[in-house]
C-alpha cells in the first residue's frame, strides 16, 4: 500500500487543495492530510477546526474515508511521514514561484530522509491562482469566495469575519 502525506496549513482548505487531493487519490492508496500545527503563523482557524473542515471537504468530494485520513503534526515533516509509514510527500504546485520553494524543501527532505520521495501535482487550471491567504483576505474585505472553497467551509469563513 502506497501512503502519501499531503501536508499544509489548510487555513482554510480550498478547492485548489481538494483538486490536489482528488488527483493524489488516483496515484496513491491512502493519503494522510496533515495539518501543520504552527501557531506562529497566527492561523484564522484552530487546528481542530481545520481538521474538521478537511474531513467535511473530503466527504463532499466523495473521497473514500478509508483512503483519506486527517491528522495534525508539528516538527519536521519527514519525521512525521516516517512515523506514519508514508513513502511519499504530496505537494501541489500552482506557479513557477511555488516550484522554487518546493524544490528547496523537497531536496532538504531528501537529504534528511532519502527513503521518502516528494511528488508534485500541478494545480487544476481553475484554481492555480487560489491560495488560502488570498481567499481569507478577499473574504475579510467582503468579496465572494464561495466558488473557491468547499461549500462546508464558506459559512465558517464568513462567520470569522462577521459577514
Amino acid at each position: 500500500m502506497t501512503v502519501a502525506v499531503y501536508p499544509g496549513s489548510f487555513d482554510p482548505i480550498t478547492k485548489g487543495h481538494t483538486a490536489i487531493l482528488k488527483s493524489g487519490l488516483v496515484a496513491f492508496d491512502k493519503i494522510i492530510v496533515a495539518v501543520l500545527n504552527n501557531e506562529s503563523k497566527k492561523p484564522l482557524f484552530s487546528v481542530a477546526e481545520r481538521m474538521e473542515m478537511i474531513r467535511e471537504a473530503a466527504a463532499e468530494m466523495g473521497a473514500d474515508p478509508d483512503r483519506v485520513e486527517v491528522d495534525s503534526f508539528d516538527g519536521l515533516l519527514v519525521n512525521y511521514a516516517r512515523r506514519r509509514g508514508a513513502g511519499v510527500i504530496l505537494r501541489g504546485l500552482r506557479a513557477v514561484a511555488d516550484f522554487e520553494y518546493e524544490l528547496q524543501m523537497a531536496n532538504m527532505n531528501r537529504h534528511l530522509t532519502p527513503e521518502i520521495e516528494t511528488v508534485f501535482i500541478m494545480a487544476d487550471d481553475a484554481y492555480f491562482y487560489v491560495a488560502s491567504t488570498l481567499v481569507k483576505e478577499v473574504a475579510r474585505l467582503g468579496g465572494d469566495v464561495s466558488d473557491l472553497v468547499p461549500s462546508s467551509v464558506h459559512p465558517r469563513l464568513l462567520a470569522k469575519f462577521d459577514k
